[in-house]
């Protein structure tokens, strides 16, 4: 890896990723759901995820939520959509009031929101190019 990369990787905490969520917002075509509506909920998840210190690893807390921003994640009904990885949750209609709720029912308590989720598909880690630690392993990247 490069430096930079390096640098890039320790100033997100990368490694220390618990989960990683998704939201469509800012979308090029709106389909789910108005723009602005979904750019709010944008604003709302990174303002939230902050204020609670889920946005980085503290000392009581030695890992992380990390965010991104999807323009279209494909499901162009009921939005925003997000969706929880790696527990493979995805959410509809994933507005500030329900993002709160998901936040604290999913993401701080390990619950399922069964009124908002949709499909749960869990990913799962091939032991093949993963090694127990959850690092790549190095000759599964040489082809």
């Amino acid at each position: 890896m490069t430096n930079s990369l390096d640098t890039c990787v320790s100033a997100l905490h990368l490694p220390k990723i618990e989960r990683h969520v998704f939201i469509c917002a800012d979308q090029t075509v709106p389909k789910c759901c108005d723009k602005g509506d979904s750019l709010a909920a944008w604003d709302y998840l990174k303002k939230r995820l902050k204020e609670l210190g889920l946005d980085q690893p503290t000392s009581d807390r030695p890992t992380c939520i990390f965010r991104t921003k999807a323009n279209c994640l494909r499901v162009c009904q009921q939005g925003p959509i997000l969706v929880v990885y790696p527990d493979g949750v995805w959410y509809h209609s994933a507005t500030p009031t329900v993002l709160e709720e998901i936040i604290q029912k999913n993401l701080i308590g390990n619950q399922i929101v069964q009124d908002y989720a949709f499909l749960v598909h869990p990913l799962s880690s091939t032991p093949n190019e993963l090694t127990a630690h959850g690092s790549l392993n190095p000759d599964a990247l040489q082809s």
